[in-house]
């Protein structure tokens, strides 16, 4: 049976990787800077300042919005992760529950306060606390990514429709830890949606 301590557990490791990656990669490397491991694996860092695959709320108060929306949003997954361990909820549910509380909470935390305890990384390897204060303010930070998986990149062939002879690259996107934890929790609830929510017997 999935407890409120082991839920607890989960998050916490989630959110400690996440977090130390992130520091040390802010802390480390310049904005764009670049480390081969693999032919298919590289460490990049990038900064997000919008939602996922860079997408941007437009205005001035973009960015603002952006954050408040997540901060709801945190609110309504802990409840459902809070209601679904007290309902004693099929396990497979519970941890994928954690794994996306833990990645949005996460993303929060560099959305919330990066901006205010980091400089910014172009052309410079980014101080915590710096003297001269941070590059933004509360609310108004940037996630960070490191995670880049190029897994082919070339020339579409010529035959296929609209995209033919188009460069392409596969797979785009740089993420983090926390990403990987909500798309790993997204995938759980699809793959195992009959374990997950199972039916209900119904009542004669």
């Amino acid at each position: 049976m999935m407890t409120f301590k082991k839920a607890t557990l989960i998050i916490v490791l989630i959110l400690l990787v996440d977090q130390i990656t992130k520091i040390y990669i802010k802390t480390h490397f310049t904005l764009g800077e670049e480390i081969k491991v693999f032919d298919w694996f590289r460490i990049l860092f990038v900064e997000n300042e919008g939602m996922a695959w860079g997408a941007k709320i437009p205005g001035k108060y973009g960015k603002l919005i952006l954050t408040i929306f997540r901060l709801l949003a945190i609110i309504g997954i802990g409840y459902w992760l809070w209601d679904s361990i007290k309902k004693k909820a099929p396990k497979v549910l519970i941890v994928a529950v954690c794994l996306i509380f833990a990645g949005a909470f996460g993303n929060i935390i560099d959305s919330v306060f990066y901006g205010m305890v980091f400089d910014a990384s172009e052309h410079q390897v980014a101080s915590f606390l710096p003297d001269g204060g941070g590059y933004g303010t509360l609310f108004h930070g940037k996630v960070v990514d490191m995670l880049y998986f190029p897994l082919w990149k070339g020339y579409l062939p010529e035959w296929i429709p609209f995209k033919g002879g188009d460069y392409f690259a596969f797979f785009e996107p740089v993420f983090n830890i926390a990403d990987t934890a909500i798309s790993t929790g997204v995938g759980m609830l699809i793959v195992f949606s009959k374990k997950a929510f199972p039916k209900k017997p119904k009542e004669d």
